[in-house]
């Protein structure tokens, strides 16, 4: 089987708008995630990382796009333009990833037929497919909050088994009322920024952002930082509440590992799913533990970028990624003190230490987890 690279990527998000600039206002301790007032989304204030509406992301003026559209077509032209993949290559695919896609469009309270044919995610996905010129149609994948990393294993697979050569995994979501009240009717939004893992958590900030990926089996990019394994599972527990055992997330940590001929010790950093929920940070915790990595530093970012949904695991990877190739494990920002079922490591400071292979996890709902590997 090829080894799958990483060529090029981007992170669009209100902290930064390259990979770069993301990732240099994380070394900063930098959060997007502010108190917000929008009446437009909710009737009271709510913490979470939005775009400022002037954003230049929005400056096109092009009434094709949605916001959404927006992102996408955005951080994908940012990424496209660092690499030499051509779009029009026929071994070469477009994967889009999101959970809500246009969602916002209900909000409209319309039966304008034009609007109806924009609100499903593939119609997005062919929109943007033939902005870029792809040849191929564009695969979607919307799997609740794994999308984004489903997207890249997904990739990973498709250039494993020959039909693509290349692959371009981008995604994307917006919060808009519709989302922001599902996650209000669960009692889930903290009433402060959230805190990952702390004894002290009280619920998930959501955020808006887009990411994209370009992976190839080419040769050429042999020295990049390598997609080497993952998996998925399903909890079957429930349709919103995660494992109370942790065991599915645990099995596929173990099998992607095993998967990657690596062993616990050679992991150097888990960039955990970490929503700063009652249940879902203990039951990563004990998934954690069972695989054996309880002393592998851990971190979750959704202290900076709140829950991006469908561009949670694109974002987290990228950032991981540029973890391993400066030699750092950023903090969990808003942690303090450890109070899960089990004793992970979780990072609060910057960490200059060497980091080989890292883990990504992230679950969702519907019992869905998903784990990749990477490698440099």
């Amino acid at each position: 089987m090829p080894g799958v690279y990483i060529v090029s990527d981007n992170i669009t998000s209100p902290i930064g708008l390259t990979t770069a600039g993301n990732f240099l206002q994380l070394k900063e301790n930098i959060s997007g995630i502010r108190l917000q007032d929008n009446r437009d989304l909710s009737d009271e204030p709510f913490y979470a990382s939005l775009f400022d509406e002037d954003s230049e992301v929005f400056a096109t003026g092009d009434s094709r796009y949605t916001r959404f559209e927006q992102l996408l077509v955005h951080s994908i032209r940012e990424t496209l333009e660092k690499s030499t993949i051509d779009p029009a290559d026929k071994k070469t695919i477009l994967i889009i990833s999101s959970t809500k896609g246009n969602i916002d469009l209900l909000e409209k309270a319309t039966t304008d037929p034009g609007i109806k044919k924009k609100m499903p995610i593939h119609a997005s996905a062919k929109l943007i497919a033939a902005h870029f010129g792809f040849s191929n149609p564009a695969l979607v994948i919307s799997n609740a909050c794994i999308s984004g990393s489903l997207a890249i294993l997904a990739a990973k697979r498709l250039i494993g088994s020959g039909q693509y050569e290349n692959a371009v995994i981008a995604g994307a979501d917006i919060i808009s009322k519709f989302v922001l009240s599902g996650f209000q009717s669960f009692q889930a939004i903290s009433p402060e920024p959230c805190r990952p893992f702390d004894r002290n958590r009280k619920g998930i900030s959501l955020g808006e952002g887009a990411a994209t990926i370009i992976l190839s089996s080419h040769q050429q990019y042999a020295g990049s930082v390598k997609v080497v394994s993952g998996g998925v599972s399903n909890d079957a527990n429930h349709i919103s509440a995660p494992s109370r055992t942790g065991d599915e997330l645990g099995y596929i940590i173990k099998k992607a590992i095993q998967e990657a001929s690596l062993s616990a010790d050679d992991i150097g950093l888990i960039s955990a799913h970490g929503t700063a929920t009652l249940y879902n940070d203990e039951m990563e915790a004990k998934a954690i533990t069972g695989a054996g990595l309880e002393a592998v530093p851990t971190n979750s970012l959704k202290g900076f970028y709140g829950h991006t949904l469908g561009a949670a695991g694109l974002i987290e990877s990228i950032i991981s990624v540029q973890s391993m190739q400066h030699g750092l494990v950023l903090p969990t920002k808003g942690f303090e003190e450890m109070d899960t079922a089990t004793q992970l490591t979780i990072s609060n400071t910057i960490q200059y230490r060497p980091v080989q292979n890292c883990i990504k996890t992230a679950s969702g709902f519907g019992g869905c987890n998903a784990v990749l590997v990477f490698s440099k």
